[in-house]
């Protein structure tokens, strides 16, 4: 009954409507902006929203096919076959390619993919497009899945990285566990959540500031007084409002869940759940669907925002008005979002990457791992680690800076 009785205290509350009602305003906006702005081009010029969508959509029809390494070789020698064709051929003074007919109705519809082949042949640190095909050597076959592992050789062994061999192994050792050929298809909406999950940011912002006026606002009321003073005042009501501000926290998070992901699902479809990430990008080596990629990161989000509840608890309990604990919070959560990694290694970069603000953004593709004496373990199990840590830390010391607050 405490519990329920807390937890209607925040939720009755008209800034906590107000700044939920913000919250999800603002979220459904961001997540929504990538839907808002979409559009292809086809040879009639820009397709935009859903008509876009849709059409792009059918043009994956054709290409939802394993990558076998006969797919990718007679790729290859489709798009050097229609360079040989002058009338097809155009050039800027530094690079050939297609147009006409021959772009828009070989090329255009299957781009992504091109590019996905071609880069990765390429050296990490550079890119290319489907005219890069040009150079590759089919006699011998594709060598698709050789290709991949000399790029990710090369990476795991760029003394930029210094990575020990214990990490070295570690990353190959996932990266073998993904299954091939890799299947391709549409992942549209899945992208767009991936590339967005920083945003929630501005969603673990609000749930503080709900939450922080929790025992500050006792303060701040006088009924400090009261309430310490009360038979459960110092052991289950600190407990109910503890707990009342997890509740709330945890549907406030779901809620802003389904509407920012909702979203992009809605408009592009689930289409691609089930397809494996490193489609996105072959130097991926975590062996997760997008489906299985976007939960782990919901889970380490989760973790972040309640580390984030329990210090906005423990600095409610110490301060004496809310307003102090938003002073706190902010920079914490938004700092790092203007500090850039200058590298992969390094005591700043790894500590960087394990900050509130780096820690929504997934990183899957940079090999970012920690080495404990012979353990190691990527940034993704890292972060939940650490910050499921740093709650079970702080409850007791919010618990106990409330217990031992004087009344004045």
């Amino acid at each position: 009954m405490l519990v329920k009785y807390e937890f209607l205290k925040i939720l009755r509350k008209k800034s906590t409507l107000i700044v939920m009602g913000i919250s999800l305003v603002l979220t459904g906006f961001l997540f929504g902006l990538p839907v808002m702005q979409y559009q292809t081009c086809n040879q009639d010029g820009a397709v935009k929203g859903a008509a876009g969508i849709a059409y792009e959509k059918e043009q994956y029809a054709e290409i939802s096919v394993p990558l076998s390494e006969e797919y990718v070789a007679e790729t290859v020698r489709e798009v050097q076959e229609l360079f040989k064709n002058p009338e097809n051929v155009g050039y800027d003074g530094n690079e050939r390619f297609l147009i006409g007919n021959a772009y828009w109705d070989r090329i255009a519809p299957r781009e992504k993919l091109l590019s996905l082949i071609a880069n990765t042949y390429r050296d990490p640190n550079e890119s290319a497009g489907y005219n890069a095909l040009l150079e590759l050597d089919m006699t011998n076959g594709a060598n698709f899945y050789q290709a991949i592992d000399k790029k990710r050789e090369i990476l795991l062994h760029d003394p930029s990285r210094a990575l020990s061999e214990e990490q070295t192994e570690y990353w190959k050792s996932m990266a073998e566990k993904a299954d091939t050929p890799l299947q391709y298809g549409y992942y549209g909406g899945w992208e767009v959540i991936i590339s967005s999950f920083e945003l929630l940011m501005f969603a673990i912002l609000a749930i503080c500031i709900v939450i922080a006026p929790v025992f500050a606002g006792e303060y701040q009321a006088g009924t400090d007084a009261v309430i310490l003073s009360a038979r459960y005042g110092k052991t289950k009501l600190i407990s109910a409002k503890i707990a009342a501000s997890f509740l709330f926290g945890t549907i406030a998070f779901i809620v802003h869940i389904i509407v920012a992901f909702g979203l992009p699902l809605t408009a592009f479809g689930t289409d691609g759940w089930d397809l494996p990430l490193s489609i996105a990008n072959t130097i991926i080596p975590y062996p997760f669907t997008f489906l299985q990629a976007v939960l782990s990161n919901i889970g380490i989000v989760y973790l972040v925002l309640l580390a984030m509840i329990g210090l906005s608890l423990l600095l409610s309990a110490v301060m004496k008005t809310p307003y102090l604990v938003l002073i706190v919070l902010v920079p914490i959560l938004f700092i790092p979002m203007f500090l850039t990694p200058n590298g992969m290694a390094g005591g700043y970069n790894l500590a960087l990457f394990l900050l509130p603000y780096r820690s929504a953004m997934p990183e899957f593709g940079k090999y970012i791992s920690y080495q404990f004496g012979s353990l190691v373990l990527d940034v993704l199990t890292v972060r939940a680690i650490l910050y499921a840590c740093i709650s079970v830390i702080l409850l007791p010391l919010a618990r106990a800076g409330f217990r031992k607050h004087q009344v004045v």
